[in-house]
């Protein structure tokens, strides 16, 4: 299951770099590096976290492929 993102597109309209958002976000510039390269899924409350600060719901900046999202079947 990928978890895709667009972080690095809502930090440069902020004009921030990976430190200052770690910093508003209590992370470090590598953990934001992580996230941005995919390589690291955040917990639900850093998701939260940096949807705030860039001023976005958390589908605008994290999203998974259809096929991993479950859809119940309608009876």
């Amino acid at each position: 299951m990928a978890l895709h993102n667009r972080l690095k597109e809502h930090r440069a309209r902020l004009s921030l770099n990976q430190s200052e958002l770690g910093a508003l976000a209590q992370v470090s510039r590598q953990t934001i590096s992580q996230i941005e390269r995919g390589d690291y899924s955040p917990s639900v409350t850093l998701a939260l976290k940096l949807a705030a600060i860039c001023g976005v719901s958390v589908e605008e900046i994290f999203s998974l492929d259809k096929e991993d999202l479950y859809v119940p079947e309608e009876p």
